[in-house]
């Protein structure tokens, strides 16, 4: 069946393109042609709206009360199609840090689930226990690399694509390698590296640092002297891409706008890190010791824990309304720089000819109206 999304204003890798409609057929994109009806298609007014990539979530930890650590295959489907809502046509499913066997049991549940010709998988983003102390407090059991644990991890996984480990720790260099030789991304993150150590990670292939300014250090004293944090090493770095919660709660719109000004829409990718209450509704539950405050889910206790619950769609409209972007870059930074740094824009991240047909229609709100998941029409 061919369907023709026709009367918008189109985003291409090129710039905006109006008269013209995108083509759907096979659940792929067949072509960006005139804007004249064709015989026998199923023709969709987009009544001078913007028909844009759908979104790809490369760090997402749960919604409607479930996170991916579950490992079932109701909560995986749960929260897939709860952000597939929201115009997450792509998703990296992440684990928090978990037990080796939980990690290779939960692999083979994704790759179960890839195997689905309607999935919005494209594989799993593991956050490792090897991460800082000092940016981790209580929340995680933490540890240096291990390579006889890891090892094991990478000889029995298939679907892993992004990890994430803080560079400072000892053995990381090599951990970072070896993920390279599996197509695995090392990616920096809860640690308190400088930039020596920043530099040294990404040699060895730290390429891509998680959520920055959150959990990690800024410019800072010790005793008399002066240090570069991890953030300020990550904007020294002119090839490291990064990424923010644009969530409007975490980082605030000045901060989003310095981030954007110095990395650029090719080097900076929007992220929720949505937990499990991200587009929940009803009551939180007593038993999971959290609630939710001024749109921030927090763990009662801990100060300094606080999560978001913020879906893809919100992302880019902060970063147009209040950071003040262009629609156009604040969609790359939703589709087309995390599709590149997860290694997946040969497939997803823009419209193009040939790629599977992940599509959005977006209201002059910045509102999704329509959503289309390798050609199916989201109802």
């Amino acid at each position: 069946m061919l369907t023709q999304i026709n009367n918008g204003k189109i985003l291409t890798p090129h710039g905006w393109v109006l008269d013209h409609s995108l083509l759907i057929e096979d659940g792929k994109i067949l072509d960006i042609a005139g804007s004249l009806p064709i015989q026998g298609a199923e023709v969709i007014d987009a009544r001078g709206m913007y028909i844009v990539p759908g979104y790809v979530a490369m760090n997402v930890y749960g919604a409607k009360g479930h996170t991916f650590n579950e490992g079932t295959e109701e909560a995986f489907e749960t929260i897939t199609k709860s952000h597939l809502a929201h115009g997450a046509t792509t998703i990296f499913p992440t684990l928090s840090p978990t037990t080796r066997d939980k990690v290779i049991e939960i692999d083979g549940l994704c790759a179960k689930l890839m195997e689905k010709g309607d999935s919005t998988i494209k594989g799993l983003h593991v956050v490792s226990p090897y991460l800082s102390e000092d940016m981790t407090k209580e929340q995680y059991k933490v540890k240096n690399p291990d390579p006889t644990e890891y090892s094991i991890i990478l000889d029995k996984t298939k679907c892993i694509r992004r990890w994430d480990a803080a560079p400072e720790l000892p053995g990381s260099s090599v951990l970072a390698k070896e993920l390279k030789k599996h197509n695995i991304l090392p990616v920096i993150s809860h640690t308190i590296a400088e930039y020596k150590e920043v530099l040294e990670g990404f040699e060895s292939g730290f390429t891509h640092t998680a959520q920055l300014y959150n959990a990690m250090p800024g410019f800072h004293k010790k005793g008399e002297y002066k240090y570069e944090g991890t953030v300020e090493s990550v904007y020294l770095i002119d090839d490291m891409t990064t990424e923010v919660i644009a969530d409007g709660k975490h980082l605030p719109s000045t901060i989003l706008r310095l981030v954007y000004k110095i990395k650029g829409v090719e080097k900076l990718a929007l992220v929720t890190a949505a937990l499990a209450y991200a587009d929940y509704e009803g009551e939180v539950n007593p038993e999971d010791n959290v609630y939710i405050e001024n749109g921030v889910c927090k763990v009662k206790g801990v100060n300094h824990l606080a999560g978001s619950i913020a879906t893809m769609d919100t992302l880019v409209q902060n970063m147009v309304l209040k950071v003040g972007t262009t629609l156009r870059d604040a969609i790359r930074m939703a589709s087309e720089t995390p599709a590149k740094i997860m290694g997946v824009y040969d497939q997803v991240g823009s419209l193009e000819k040939g790629k599977e047909a992940n599509v959005l229609i977006l209201n002059h709100h910045y509102e999704i109206c329509g959503i289309w998941s390798k050609g199916k029409q989201v109802k």
